[in-house]
C-alpha cells in the first residue's frame, strides 16, 4: 500500500508541471492564439528558475525569475503574430527551437550545480495521516495553488466580466473591436500570462520535481501540455484531470520498473507519448464536437478595421 501512495504523491507532482503549462496555454488559446513555443519557453524558465535558486536559495524568486523569462518571450511572440501578422504556428515552433539552443547554451555553467536543500513540506495533521498523508499533504505549495488557480479560473472564465471578454475575444475579435475592447491588446495580456505559466511549469520542473539542470530536461511535456488543451475541450477543470492522469501514466513506468515487471525501459518511456497519441486520435473521431467546444478564431489572425 505504500508503494501506491508514492505513485499518488509522483503522480500529483508530475501532473503540476503538464498543469500549469497547459492553463497557460489554454488562456492563448482562449483569446485566439496558439502558441507551439511552450516546450522553448518552459526550457528558458527551467534554467532561469534554476540558476536564481543556485545564487539566492529561494524557490519563490526561482519561480519570479522563470515567469519573467516566460512573459518576456511570450511578449516577444505576442507582438509577431499580433501586430506583425506572422504565421502563429512557425513563429511558436521558431520559439521552440529558440528556446532549446538558448537554454543548452545558457546553462553550460549550471550542468554541476545543486541547489540547496528545502524543508519537508507537510500539512499539520493531515501529513501524519498513514498513506493519505505521504500521497496527499506533503506535497510543494505549488501542488496545492496550482489547484486553486484551476477553481478559479473556471470561475473567472465563466462569471468575471474580464473572462467573458477575452472568450469573446476569442470567439468573434471583429465583433469585440466593434463593441470598442482593444483586441490586440487583450491577446498581448493572455499571451503574457500564459507565457509566465509556462516559464512558472518550467521553473517548478528544475527546482522542485527534478532540482537540477540537465540539456532538454522538458522532455516533450510542453508538446503533451499543448495536446492536454484539445484533449480537455479548453476546459480547466478537464486540463487539471488530464494532467494528473498523464503524470500518471509518466509514473506508472517508475512503479512498474520498482514492482519488478518485465518490460523495456524503451518502452515504458514512450508511454506518455504514446498516450498523447490515442488520446488525440480518439477525439479527432469526432471533428464536430471538438469544433463545438474550441474557440472560433483560435489560430486566426485579427487586422483592425478590414
Amino acid at each position: 500500500m505504500e508503494s501506491y501512495a508514492l505513485l499518488i504523491a509522483a503522480t500529483l507532482n508530475a501532473g503540476t508541471v503538464l498543469a500549469i503549462a497547459s492553463l497557460g496555454l489554454l488562456i492563448n488559446e482562449k483569446a485566439g492564439i496558439v502558441n507551439l513555443g511552450a516546450e522553448g519557453i518552459m526550457l528558458c524558465a527551467a534554467i532561469a528558475g534554476f540558476a536564481t535558486v543556485v545564487h539566492t536559495g529561494s524557490d519563490w524568486l526561482g519561480f519570479a525569475a522563470g515567469m519573467g523569462a516566460g512573459a518576456l518571450i511570450a511578449l516577444v511572440f505576442g507582438l509577431l503574430v499580433i501586430w506583425l501578422n506572422a504565421n502563429q504556428y512557425a513563429t511558436g515552433l521558431a520559439v521552440s527551437l529558440f528556446g532549446a539552443g538558448f537554454s543548452a547554451f545558457a546553462g553550460i555553467a549550471y550542468v554541476q550545480e545543486k541547489i540547496p536543500e528545502r524543508p519537508n513540506f507537510a500539512i499539520p495533521w493531515l501529513g501524519d495521516i498513514p498513506l493519505l498523508g505521504p500521497a496527499l499533504f506533503r506535497h510543494h505549495p505549488m501542488v496545492y495553488l496550482t489547484v486553486v488557480f484551476a477553481i478559479a479560473l473556471i470561475w473567472w472564465l465563466g462569471r468575471s466580466r474580464a473572462g467573458l471578454v477575452l472568450r469573446s475575444v476569442g470567439e468573434s475579435p471583429e465583433s469585440a473591436h466593434a463593441l470598442g475592447y482593444p483586441v490586440r491588446h487583450i491577446r498581448l495580456a493572455a499571451v503574457m500570462v500564459g507565457g509566465a505559466l509556462c516559464g512558472l511549469a518550467g521553473a517548478y520542473l528544475s527546482v522542485v520535481y527534478t532540482p537540477l539542470w540537465v540539456e532538454g530536461m522538458v522532455a516533450g511535456k510542453g508538446w503533451i501540455a499543448l495536446a492536454l488543451t484539445t484533449f480537455a475541450t479548453w476546459r480547466p477543470a478537464r486540463v487539471l484531470l488530464g494532467a494528473y492522469l498523464f503524470g500518471g501514466v509518466t509514473m506508472l513506468q517508475f512503479h512498474l520498473q520498482g514492482v519488478g515487471v518485465e518490460v523495456p525501459s524503451q518502452f515504458l518511456g514512450m508511454m506518455p507519448y504514446l498516450a498523447t497519441i490515442v488520446v488525440l486520435a480518439l477525439i479527432s473521431r469526432n471533428p464536430q464536437w471538438i469544433r463545438a467546444n474550441m474557440p472560433a478564431s483560435i489560430g486566426k489572425p485579427f487586422y483592425p478595421g478590414s
